[in-house]
Formats: C-alpha cells, structure tokens, sequence
C-alpha cells in the first residue's frame, strides 16, 4: 500500500468554559470547537512487522517517526514515549491486537504547547492514518476510545469538524453550522503547558465554574458568529496570562487590526486569535502582525465548514482516568532509527 497522508488542523476553542472539576482531578469543560486550514502533516505507510536475526525473531522495527517541519526541532527534546504520535501508534495496535508496525512522517507547522491542539490533532491524524492503513474504518468506535485514552482533545481531532466539547473531552455533539468566516493566529512564541494553567486557575480564581451556554441557531454570518461568542468567553484567559504575559499582547495585537470582530485566546494559550468577515482582511491582519512582530508566528486562514456527509459524532465515550488513559510506550522502544528532523 501507498503512503497515507492525514491533515492535522489546528483546534479552536471559540468559546470556552470550565463548567466543574471531577473528584479525579479532572476538570469538565464546555465549548465549541471548531477547526483552521493550517495545519500539521502526518503520513504514514507500512513497516517491517517482525525480522529474524541470526534465527532469532525480534520484536517489530516499529513505529518508527520522523519529524520535519519549522517546529519539529522544538520536539526532539523530549522522551520519544511520551510523544503522542507514538503513543496513538502503539495504543491504536494494541485495541486492535496487532503490531504497531509502520513508518510515521510529522511535518510540525503549528506550535508546540500552543493552545490549539498541536500533539492532540497529531495523535488524532495518526489514528486516522493508520485506520486507514490497517483496512479499519475511521469511524470504528475503537479508534475514538483509543483518542479518549490520549487525552482531551484527541476524540475532538479525531472528528476533525466544528462541534461541542463536553465532559472532559468524551462528549461530542453536533453543533449549528458555521458561517463562511477567516481568523488570524497569532503565537508570541511562547510554549503554555495546560497544567500550569489549570494550577493557576484554582489558584487564582478559587472553585468558580462557568455554565454550559451552547447556541442552537445556525448565525447568519462572520458577524453574527462573533457577537454570539461576545457573549460567551474563554475561562482560561487570566489564569494564562500569569502564566504568559505575552498573551496581552496577541490579544491586544488583533484587535488593533481593522475588520477584527473578536480576539480571543484558544484553549490554555499561548495561541490567540481573531475572526474576520473576508479573507483579505484577515491576510492583511497577519502581514501586519508578522510585519510589527517578526519573532511571533501569525498565519491567516479560513475556519473549516462541517462536510455534508461528515458521519455522526460517537456517542458513550469513557472518559479518562487512571484506569483508561493509555500508557506510555515501554522504553527503550523496539526501535528509534526514525526519530529525528528529516
């Protein structure tokens, strides 16, 4: 079989509240999610399954991942095993009771700990990837419980279209279509990790959740979008900006710019954005930002419409915890020779 290549759009949270906190920690969120034409690139394509050695048979030559891009360099620091390509690979083979046998490309040109699904929409390209090389539907409800065991965003990735997010992140359901509408993103550079912004929400704003505030009407347009969201906010925004000061200054960036409707951070941060009525103001909004910012990463692009045939989201996902979340990968792995900047 040939390569197979799967987008990983960058996730939006264009609204986002904290609605409570489970005895396990984790907390329970609700927002609408939807997604960006820039986007990291997976790819993938069969492997070595086993190899004999001197008559010995050794376990698989795999996965093994290579990683290319502006922002793959920003990965190779950390342990391989905790990387969620890697982990989605071995935990998608193991619901399926075979070997995790294939050769994994990432092209990273989203930032890394940004806030808008990065290694999240990574793993969940990877799951659809090898579905698809492994001759299993995409839909296959192992493939979303393999994503919920990842972590909050994966299930929501893996779906890859605008739609609530509930739970902590095992809830998905439909939500009204969104109009044609362009956004700038705007990094300052910054890596954000989400726990230290939960750390500083219970620090700073107590046991205060938000209630769900979910909109049925389909908006008319970019405009009517915006207002709606106006009225609805992101419950992370103080606690990242004690985290990331920078934020204020992203934030403060697209609202400067002309044809703005709102600004606003995505996810924990660092990355913000702003939504626009027309791609052309929002290419100029980048050019601008970019231009007065050049150490900051500020790409324009246009939000994702649902497809018309686009199956419907599961239903009953477990939600992680201790029990379910899939672990790391054994280390040493089988084998590493991938792993690097091609």
């Amino acid at each position: 079989m040939s390569a197979i290549a799967e987008a990983a759009p960058a996730k939006l949270n264009l609204y986002l509240h904290v609605v409570g906190r489970r005895d396990d920690g984790y907390h329970e969120l609700d927002s609408l999610v939807a997604f960006a034409d820039v986007a990291d690139r997976v790819t993938v394509q069969p492997g070595v399954a086993r190899i004999a050695l001197r008559g010995v048979d050794l376990p698989p030559v795999g996965p093994r991942l290579a990683i290319s891009g502006p922002f793959g360099p920003a990965l190779m620091g950390e342990n391989p095993a905790h990387n969620l390509v890697i982990r989605a690979a071995h935990a998608l083979a193991a619901r399926l009771g075979r070997e995790a046998d294939a050769m994994i490309a990432l092209e990273k040109v989203l930032p890394v700990a940004s806030g808008i699904g990065g290694g999240s929409a990574d793993a969940a390209a990877t799951l659809r990837a090898l579905a698809r090389l492994w001759d299993v539907p995409v839909t296959d409800r192992r493939v979303y419980e393999v994503a919920a065991s990842l972590g909050a965003d994966v299930p929501v990735c893996v779906a890859g279209r605008s739609c609530y997010f509930g739970g902590v992140g095992e809830v998905l359901e439909e939500a009204p279509a969104l109009p044609e509408t362009f956004a700038v993103l705007v990094n300052p550079g910054v890596p954000v990790p989400t726990p230290a912004v939960f750390k500083a929400r219970k620090d700073t704003v107590k046991s205060i959740f938000s209630a769900p505030t979910r909109f049925t009407e389909a908006p008319a347009d970019a405009a009517t979008l915006a207002a709606l969201l106006k009225e609805r906010r992101n419950d992370l925004t103080e606690p990242a900006l004690t985290v990331a000061p920078v934020i204020a200054d992203a934030l403060a960036a697209l609202e400067g710019t002309d044809g703005c409707l709102l600004a606003r951070l995505s996810g924990s941060g660092a990355t913000c954005f702003g939504l626009y009525a027309d791609a052309a103001a929002a290419g100029a909004a980048a050019r601008s930002i970019q231009a007065a910012q050049p150490r900051w990463w500020a790409k324009s692009a246009r939000l994702l419409p649902t497809p018309a045939d686009a199956p419907p989201l599961p239903k009953g996902l477990v939600a992680p915890s201790a029990v379910t979340t899939a672990p790391a990968p054994p280390v040493p792995f089988p084998d590493t020779g991938g792993w690097g900047v091609g």
